[in-house]
């Protein structure tokens, strides 16, 4: 917050906290709390009666009786900050943007839905980014491979460092996870002929389920995590210590989400089947199915493996099949850029589109005569990769539009939480 408000009880979530619990006596209960509560009232040992003291009510009275006076309403209100946005706030970002950003090398793309951040080493990024953020839309950063050691992250580097490391490994096509080396994965990520083949001779898509993740990322892998994090996009929000990332705020007696990193490895959808290249019928398999984060997400794209084998596609042929994509002019024009190298194709969906799309998936299961149960939850569940035939049906039936996005070696994508996605 800006230094005038530094002083004012309550301006921030960590001095709301902290003041908070500045009053809450620390101690042990026999309900094994981390502190008791507020006392306001009893005799002088502090015994009111209460053996089980309700935390969250002690914070709630203890905010409303202490840090809003009654001549002053709330710095936030959500509801009515929402109700009073104009109409057109993509509109207000965008005639702002060009004037008061002219610094910043940027473009808009997917219908001016994702704001593309082109030079990454731009320190005024986040000024700008700031304003995309404040309206929950994703964020594309080009570049960031080359602040990156990027022999570390080379398929052959991962395997020779670590082979020997088991993992769990998913077949996209089955579903069917099983647990074995890593090496065997890593072998046929640019070899197709090192593949396994399921039951029926078909070339296994393969993806290896975030391996590492979290503190055994660190641990594992220190060289490349720390690769990783100097490499950061924007770092005063994705960093883990970034001023502007509310993770770094939260006091120590909070216990921190798993904020990762994980590294998230896959197959490409094309694959040897006898004598010829079969993508799968209407890209009908991702690699990650439809779902949601609880958290913000970063997701850098540090390598891109070429396939080899017989019959294998071409790099033409491949980006012929992103062509066939609804695919932004921009988006476009990159693929034609030599320099660019496409590694993975994003479907993103706003969270306010969520409820239309879980109603969508549902009906379209019972159109499948799937079991369609009440409490069942396709985007909790993963259950589903929403084809280019889905996805104009949900366009057409519930007016919601699917926004299309190639992510090349290096480029960042950042998702605000609750933004709906699949590769």
């Amino acid at each position: 917050p800006p230094a005038s408000q530094n002083n004012e009880q309550g301006s921030t979530l960590r001095d709301l906290l902290t003041t908070t619990a500045g009053k809450l006596r620390l101690g042990s209960t026999d309900a094994g709390i981390a502190f008791a509560p507020v006392y306001s009232t009893g005799t002088p040992s502090g015994k009111s009666g209460r053996t089980m003291p309700n935390i969250l009510d002690d914070i709630i009275a203890s905010v409303v009786e202490n840090k809003i006076p009654p001549n002053r309403t709330p710095k936030m209100n959500v509801k009515s900050e929402i109700k009073d946005e104009p109409k057109d706030d993509r509109k207000c970002i965008l005639d702002d943007s060009s004037k008061l950003y002219n610094d910043i090398q940027y473009s808009w793309i997917c219908d001016k839905h994702v704001l593309w951040l082109r030079d990454h080493k731009n320190s005024n990024n986040w000024k700008l980014f700031k304003e995309c953020w404040k309206q929950g839309r994703p964020v594309l950063v080009s570049g960031m491979h080359k602040k990156m050691n990027f022999s570390l992250w080379k398929a052959e580097s991962i395997s020779l460092d670590f082979g020997n490391q088991q993992a769990d490994i998913l077949n996209c096509k089955d579903s069917i996870i099983s647990n074995t080396n890593v090496k065997e994965f890593w072998d046929g990520f640019e070899d197709v002929s090192k593949r396994q083949k399921i039951k029926n001779g078909e070339t296994a898509l393969l993806k290896l389920k975030d391996w590492p993740s979290g503190e055994d990322f660190k641990a594992m892998m220190p060289a490349r995590y720390e690769d990783l994090l100097k490499s950061l996009p924007l770092p005063e929000y994705c960093s883990p210590e970034g001023k502007l990332n509310l993770a770094s705020h939260l006091p120590g007696f909070f216990v921190r989400p798993d904020l990762g990193p994980r590294l998230c490895s896959a197959y490409g959808e094309y694959a040897l089947e006898g004598e010829r290249v079969a993508a799968t019928k209407d890209h009908d398999i991702g690699t990650t199915n439809l779902h949601v984060e609880v958290s913000d997400v970063v997701n850098i794209l540090v390598y891109v493996g070429i396939a080899k084998g017989n019959g294998v596609l071409s790099k033409s042929g491949v980006l012929k099949k992103f062509e066939e994509e609804d695919l932004d002019d921009l988006l476009r024009k990159r693929l034609k850029d030599s320099s660019e190298l496409p590694g993975a194709l994003w479907h993103i969906y706003a969270g306010k589109d969520a409820d239309k799309i879980r109603e969508f998936l549902q009906k379209i299961a019972k159109e499948q005569g799937l079991e369609v149960l009440p409490e069942h939850d396709p985007i909790r569940d993963q259950s589903w990769y929403v084809n280019k035939k889905l996805r104009q049906r949900l366009f057409e039936e519930y007016g919601v539009k699917t926004c299309t996005v190639i992510q090349f070696l290096g480029d960042a994508i950042i998702l605000p939480a609750g933004a709906l996605h699949q590769v």
